[in-house]
């Protein structure tokens, strides 16, 4: 089961700047480049410092990754300030190349080294199969944000 670029690709079709998001304070280009962030932390172009989750994150990493729980509304990514981030690009369509790209680059990595771990900064070290489900449940939440899963 590996991401399917093309999909994602289909359904970025449908995400224009004025998409109005159904939940949440993102705009399209602020999810687009959120979800590009990820991608580049699971295939280690963005690297974090180590550390052991605490008791309750791995309590979510369970929950998340090995359950059929959904990716809830409302929570933060870690070390958010609830606020906006400011856009890496010019515009969305750069955005969407961007991820399509960094999804490209994931599946790179762990072809040429299955056995890679990287840092989510939530959950500490990931395999190729925790990233896997963690990224179907975070672009399903994402998409659906927007209406276009």
């Amino acid at each position: 089961m590996d991401m399917d670029s093309s999909l994602i690709e289909s359904q970025l079709n449908h995400l224009n700047p004025d998409t109005p998001a159904q939940f949440g304070i993102m705009t399209p280009q602020h999810m687009v480049e959120h979800l590009t962030v990820t991608m580049k932390l699971s295939s280690g172009r963005i690297k974090l410092p180590e550390f052991e989750p605490n008791e309750k994150q791995l309590m979510q990493k369970q929950a998340l990754i090995y359950t059929d729980m959904e990716f809830p509304r409302g929570v933060q990514a870690p070390n958010s300030k609830g606020e906006l981030t400011e856009l890496r690009f010019p515009d969305l369509d750069t955005a969407k190349e961007k991820l399509v790209q960094s999804i490209q680059e994931y599946e790179e990595v762990f072809e040429k080294k299955p056995d890679f771990k990287s840092i989510h900064p939530r959950f500490g070290y990931l395999t190729h199969e925790e990233w896997e489900k963690f990224h179907q449940k975070h672009f399903s939440h994402h998409f659906r944000q927007f209406g276009i899963a």
